[in-house]
């Protein structure tokens, strides 16, 4: 099962450039408060080359393919665990990502480091750690 429904309830697909517009402008103002380099947003965002990287910057009203929209998804639920486990320390929710952590599956990386490997799978599995350790 992804973690992003395919269609709205009223119909409306979300791979309308609307959608891509809200999940670009969420993508980059969370990598801000990561401190994500250019290189980490791309590869967070499926290996993107550098063209296809600063379109998105540009022009955020763009349909997105299935992937981003998946892996921004990912992101975005991370992000929402982060700020309920800190909610009164918004800014370590931000720090968490990375540092160093020991608990699996980080076995003492970041969870930076853990997504950075590229595959979907590995940021789904950071968004699974955290829905678990929020309860």
């Amino acid at each position: 099962m992804t973690a992003l429904a395919i269609t709205r309830n009223d119909g409306v697909g979300v791979d309308t450039p609307e959608a891509g517009r809200v999940a670009l402008t969420f993508f980059f103002n969370l990598m801000a408060h990561w401190q994500c380099s250019v290189e980490e947003q791309r590869t967070l965002l499926g290996a993107v080359s550098n063209t296809t990287f600063y379109k998105y910057k540009r022009t955020p009203d763009i349909r997105l393919p299935r992937d981003t929209l998946e892996r921004i998804s990912y992101l975005m639920g991370i992000h929402k665990a982060l700020s309920i486990i800190f909610s009164n320390q918004l800014e370590r929710a931000y720090e968490w990502v990375s540092k160093p952590n020991t608990a699996a599956p980080f076995n003492g990386q970041s969870a930076l480091q853990y997504m950075l490997a590229g595959r979907v799978v590995d940021i789904a599995d950071v968004r699974r750690y955290l829905d678990g350790v929020r309860g």
